[in-house]
């Protein structure tokens, strides 16, 4: 039975990727943050008692800004893969807090490469890059793209993927980069944009919200869905050779359209309830992203099935089930359509 570790499995990405993994029958387990009370909706529905008998799916109190904790986990488990997804991932955020970003998202990685390294074990290791690496460079974005960091998350993660680059070079680590663009999904926390706007919409049918206030609606980014692209995640560890790969649709949209789109799908006329709050503006802004994954396609052959419009619906449907309202359905019928074997269980 192959082994997984995965850092950030509470989130997003870590709760579909370790749904994905357990689905082709691994034994997953996963650092979780010590706190007063458990953050572990996302992951709630596939966990079990590891006492009981076919238990694969296992947690381990750790920090990522602890080299002992870190070591420990790693030395305990032997795992085969790591996927590195913890980190500090808002950027807004990383403006008011870029020693703990930097700390968190830059340093983490170094941690968890350093104890492969001294380890001597051939495990195989997952950094997850972003596309904000690119900054202000024009796109679309590839591998080659020069990287232009905007912010004080994205500088951390271009320093997490030299640093992976640095230990595959130096020491002949299976270390891997993943330069994911945008991916969204029911699962998004709370405080981003896609998210925010879809939780809205169901909050102001329910009579719970009366405005939206967002930022900057001119930025385009490349929006993706979140369940595919941790299958590329997957891929890309079971290359025969470490790589670096951009992942994308290849499409750009601005928040606006999202909005837009989102709104109209659920019945609402958008100008009603949004507004502008300049505190949710970046002090540098990334104006446009959008991916070119040629080398994705040829070498993974990995390829979006969600497109932005379908993603949007799909979300909006997502939000207005949780509210207890009932859904327009066409993102229920998407999903349907183009994942009748789906394997993550529910959003």
């Amino acid at each position: 039975m192959k082994k997984a570790l995965i850092t950030g499995i509470t989130g997003q990405d870590g709760s579909y990727l370790a749904e994905f993994l357990l689905s082709r029958e691994y034994e997953v387990h996963g650092i979780i943050r010590i706190a007063s009370n458990f953050n572990t909706q996302r992951i709630n529905h596939i966990y079990m008692d590891p006492h009981a008998a076919g238990a694969r799916l296992f947690l381990h109190y750790g920090d990522l800004s602890d080299s002992d904790q870190i070591s420990n986990i790693v030395h305990n488990i032997h795992p085969g893969e790591i996927y590195h997804l913890g980190a500090q991932t808002h950027v807004r955020v990383s403006f008011d807090t870029a020693e703990y970003t930097g700390n968190i998202t830059g340093l983490g990685a170094t941690r968890i490469l350093d104890n492969i390294r001294v380890s001597g074990r051939n495990i195989r290791f997952y950094q997850a890059s972003s596309s904000e690496l690119f900054g202000n460079s024009p796109g679309p974005q590839n591998e080659n793209t020069p990287f232009r960091p905007r912010s004080p998350y994205a500088a951390s993660k271009l320093y997490a993927y030299w640093i992976t680059v640095g230990y595959r070079d130096g020491y002949g680590i299976f270390a891997s980069n993943g330069i994911l663009f945008n991916h969204e999904s029911p699962r998004r926390g709370e405080t981003f944009v896609t998210r925010k706007v879809t939780r809205a919409i169901a909050n102001i049918i329910s009579g719970k919200q009366n405005k939206l206030y967002l930022g900057n609606l001119s930025a385009k980014r490349d929006w993706g869905y979140a369940p595919e692209y941790v299958e590329a995640m997957w891929n890309i560890l079971q290359q025969k050779e470490p790589n670096d790969y951009v992942i994308g649709t290849g499409e750009a949209h601005s928040v606006e359209e999202f909005v837009n789109l989102a709104f109209e799908y659920a019945g609402l006329n958008p100008k009603k309830y949004l507004e502008i709050d300049k505190r949710y503006f970046r002090p540098t802004e990334v104006e446009a992203l959008i991916a070119d994954t040629g080398k994705a396609k040829k070498e993974l052959g990995w390829q979006p099935k969600i497109a932005f419009k379908e993603l949007t619906k799909i979300m909006v449907d997502a939000d207005m089930r949780a509210a207890g309202l009932k859904p327009v359905g066409e993102g229920d019928r998407i999903i349907k359509e183009k994942f009748p074997n789906r394997w993550w269980q529910k959003d």
